[in-house]
């Protein structure tokens, strides 16, 4: 069935049957999920369908036969939530030493009362901040919610207890509702749940961190005893001077028995074998480089005495002698071959010189050219055609007035 539509369905027993329409005004108010082959029993008016000719029945209340509604709602709640894992889920750790706690119950309510009782004898030093809820009533639900995104929201508690007083199924169902338990799964910060009297538990005592039979219950659970603390503090205080007394203690007695060893009675004994390994490796040390210097001095008479016997002194002469000779020819060599190449150098000159076509025009001869272009050919010229004539010693402008062609008799 979805529950935003009206409803059709049927009813029948071992001898009848009837067609059944619950609009969803009516429908919204069931407390439990209708199933297939459930005994009900419901309230409303019989009417006769003119259009089929048939008689059904407009439901306006229903509720399981035998079991409660709320019951029923109840059961198949924590049945589908149990399925889901917020039941079994791993459930977080109290705060040891809460500074700032949450209180989501009435304002008016015996429950905050005993909370703040509790809380100001056993741990006075922790902050409580309520904030008013209603706990009982169609909206009490969806403003409990709200309640636990505002203590979200404003952050930095520790814990968060919600609770209300005693009461029947119906002024508990709130705490009942899927929304409330989905919100308590959700937040991040421990809740402690404390609803109703120890034998009632309600769906947001299952999902909680911690349930607590009472409101007293709950607050004793959120804070320890301030008086236990410290005096568990001066007990553990206490140890840790006995234990440090204890072992300065020993540290002195073992300090004494170094201070009357003989290495502080006598210290020159710790280092009498250094001193005598000390003597004994400075003799071989002394040993060792007088050997040395005995080899290295026979190593050098044997060396001058082999200098001795080369003569390396006349040997040296002799070839700065004949350096000497070897550069002489060398210089000369050098001096005859530039001379040579000077002279070839001079004879291409002039060669080259006569092959000047400068030299050529001395001699009266010029060429003819157009644009920088040598004319080679009459051919490459027409009348009235300006050409430079180039000369030895210069150039002239003319215009062709006349071309003669020479015939070839080759």
């Amino acid at each position: 069935m979805r529950p935003n539509a009206h409803q059709y369905f049927s009813l029948k027993d071992e001898r009848a049957k009837i067609s059944a329409i619950m609009f969803r005004s009516s429908f919204a108010k069931v407390k439990f999920q209708p199933e297939e082959g459930m005994k009900v029993l419901v309230v409303g008016r019989i009417s006769l369908y003119e259009a089929t000719g048939n008689y059904q029945i407009y439901v306006e209340k229903m509720e399981p036969d035998g079991v409660g509604a709320l019951y029923q709602a109840y059961e198949q709640l924590k049945k589908k939530l149990a399925a889901e894992g917020l039941f079994s889920a791993p459930k977080r750790a109290l705060p040891l030493f809460p500074q700032r706690i949450a209180v989501i119950t009435s304002r008016s309510g015996a429950v905050i009362k005993d909370i703040m009782t509790t809380v100001r004898r056993r741990y006075p030093i922790a902050q409580l901040v309520l904030f008013p809820a209603l706990v009982q009533g169609e909206s009490a639900a969806t403003d409990i919610v709200e309640k636990i995104h505002s203590v979200e929201r404003t952050g930095n508690f520790d814990t968060l207890i919600i609770g209300r007083g005693g009461g029947s199924i119906e002024d508990l169902w709130p705490f009942n509702e899927e929304m409330v338990a989905r919100a308590i799964f959700d937040c991040p910060i421990p809740i402690i749940s404390s609803v109703g009297h120890e034998t009632d538990t309600t769906i947001a005592d299952l999902v909680a961190d911690v349930r607590a039979a009472t409101p007293t219950a709950a607050a004793e659970l959120a804070v320890p005893v301030l008086s236990d603390e410290l005096l568990k503090i001066n007990q553990i205080k206490l140890r840790l001077y006995q234990a440090f007394k204890s072992e300065l203690k020993i540290k002195r007695q073992q300090l004494a028995k170094l201070q009357s060893s003989y290495v502080f009675q006598q210290p020159e004994r710790l280092y009498e074998g250094y001193l005598q390994k000390l003597d004994y490796f400075d003799k071989r040390a002394e040993q060792a480089v007088q050997a040395i210097f005995t080899q290295n001095e026979r190593q050098l008479t044997r060396i001058l005495a082999r200098l001795r016997n080369v003569a390396p002194i006349e040997s040296v002469r002799l070839n700065e002698k004949r350096v000497e000779y070897l550069q002489e020819r060398l210089c000369k060599a050098g001096t005859a071959v530039l001379e040579q190449k000077q002279q070839h150098v001079k004879t291409a000159i002039v060669s080259l010189d006569m092959l000047s076509p400068l030299k050529i025009m001395a001699r009266g001869f010029s060429y003819v050219s157009q644009d920088k272009q040598v004319i080679k050919s009459v051919k490459q010229i027409a009348p009235k055609q300006e050409i430079d004539i180039h000369f030895a010693d210069g150039t002239a402008s003319a215009e062709i007035k006349k071309i003669k062609e020479e015939q070839n008799n080759g």
